[in-house]
């Protein structure tokens, strides 16, 4: 399996028929640099398909999810600021559950 430090992801949408190549590109104008064992998560302007591109130290991986119902929990593109997201938060992003409530919904409290 990849190594996965950290796992960032861009606010910007991004065209999906893009590669690899301009991937990295992006990566490196959006984040300054693609530093080895950290993913980078870019979304469509419609929120239906992802890319996750990992720098592994030695190439680059491309990986890219499609949702046929419903759409990924995306910040809005307002935020130019990448955000960083834990193991829990990209699990739930790539399944298409509101990724960005995790620590409320670990608890229920009586209202």
């Amino acid at each position: 399996m990849i190594r996965i430090d950290a796992m960032w992801l861009a606010c910007t949408p991004m065209d999906m028929r893009c590669g690899a190549d301009r991937l990295l590109a992006s990566v490196v104008q959006v984040f300054g640099a693609a530093q080895a064992h950290h993913g980078y998560l870019f979304a469509n302007a419609r929120g239906t398909r992802v890319k996750l591109i990992v720098h592994d130290g030695f190439g680059i991986w491309c990986a890219a999810r499609r949702l046929n119902q419903g759409h990924f929990q995306w910040p809005r593109a307002g935020g130019a600021t990448p955000l960083t997201l834990t193991q829990q938060q990209f699990d739930a992003l790539v399944l298409g559950l509101p990724w960005q409530r995790l620590e409320q919904m670990q608890r229920i409290a009586h209202i």
